[in-house]
């Protein structure tokens, strides 16, 4: 027994000195792979293998130079043929490239997925030990943003009964100032109950201009059978709903609604307020909904709070149209909660940045982080 402890004790395994062997033996395979790939390209290019008499011979060698390719099984040197005739283009690795291409699509997705370009950079030293520069993390981005581009332009199909509309302030610089632009953001429920990112664009404030031409654009994309907009109280929207959904009945959202009338009542009252309006909200039909509302504008101006009751009696109305639609949706289209959360995500993301060089990198950010947020 004792004589097997001792044993034990004398044959020990160290893991980390196996896998630093395993991980340089594949390193090598990786590398002797990919040059002998390279030369068997090389003579498929001449005709004839090296030093091979041929009359089919259509080149000969220069000789090579080194490059450095990054994998996941770590850096590998490849001695790249050089041609006399013609330029040595291999179908294995892309002219120029330093990295495999799935470390390129995994910066790409981190950059996506919200992480900041420091902690990329981190991340790939301690990964692949080299760290990438932020100019190189930018260039990356660019082969998705025609991708993004044609995203945001793709057909509508089928109809979208409910429509959510919301915008989203960012900084952007514009000659030596830190000025706003707004991206407005579209997403709907379609026919078959799912949830669909329809589209982002960017205005230069939230106005009627702004959403008459992105409403525009979601019509000519081919938006059709919108019945419900659910959205805040924005400037001009309610005008550019008419104007290209004339079918489509406003809904104003309920939980905006509510911070509007806040505003105008003492922090003491809000909580009693918050109970009025719920209760509001919370009828069976529309007409007993107007029959509550008459009587929460009595009770606030009876409470001398003159101006939420003229807010609640001016608008209240806006909020109550999804009484027009199943029970079952009520709490799915009373609110614009479900597009909130998407322009939390958008927020969050961008918020590393600070100020955008530009309004068309400002929008691919966000688009792409729509994109991939909607998993297409």
């Amino acid at each position: 027994m004792n004589d097997g402890n001792a044993m034990g004790q004398v044959i020990q395994i160290d893991e980390a000195r196996i896998r630093d062997h395993l991980g340089e033996m594949v390193r090598g395979t990786v590398e002797e792979t990919l040059n002998a790939m390279l030369e068997a390209e090389a003579d498929q290019l001449c005709g004839a293998g090296r030093y091979e008499r041929s009359p089919a011979r259509q080149d000969t060698r220069a000789g090579s130079y080194e490059r450095t390719l990054q994998t996941k099984a770590g850096d590998v040197n490849l001695k790249v043929p050089k041609l006399r005739r013609q330029t040595f283009e291999t179908a294995i690795i892309e002219r120029y490239r330093r990295r495999e291409s799935s470390v390129e699509e995994a910066l790409i997705e981190m950059y996506l997925a919200g992480i900041s370009v420091r902690r990329v950079e981190d991340i790939t030293e301690a990964l692949w030990g080299t760290r990438v520069s932020p100019s190189t993390v930018s260039n990356l981005n660019k082969k998705i943003y025609t991708k993004i581009e044609a995203w945001r332009n793709r057909r509508i199909e089928g109809e979208h009964p409910y429509l959510y509309l919301d915008g989203i302030v960012m900084k952007r610089s514009w000659a030596g100032e830190v000025r706003n632009v707004s991206l407005l953001v579209a997403s709907a429920v379609n026919a078959e109950g799912f949830r669909e990112i329809l589209g982002i664009c960017e205005g230069a404030k939230e106005d009627k201009s702004g959403w008459s031409s992105f409403l525009r654009h979601l019509v000519d994309r081919g938006l059709k059978g919108v019945q419900l907009v659910v959205s805040d109280a924005c400037r001009g929207l309610v005008e550019s709903v008419a104007d290209y959904l004339p079918e489509a009945r406003y809904q104003r959202c309920m939980v905006h609604f509510y911070r509007n009338v806040f505003s105008h009542v003492p922090s003491t009252r809000v909580r009693e307020v918050s109970h009025m309006l719920k209760a509001l909200h919370a009828q069976e039909s529309r007409a007993a909904a107007d029959e509550k509302a008459r009587t929460v504008i009595a009770d606030l101006r009876a409470s001398r709070m003159a101006k939420a009751a003229d807010l609640v009696e001016q608008a209240v109305h806006e909020t109550l149209a999804y009484y027009a639609f199943p029970a079952i949706h009520w709490r799915k289209i009373r609110t614009n909660n479900p597009l909130e959360r998407i322009m939390k995500e958008i927020r969050r993301r961008t918020r590393v940045v600070g100020a955008f060089p530009d309004g068309q990198s400002c929008l691919n950010l966000a688009a792409a982080r729509l994109r991939h947020i909607a998993g297409t």
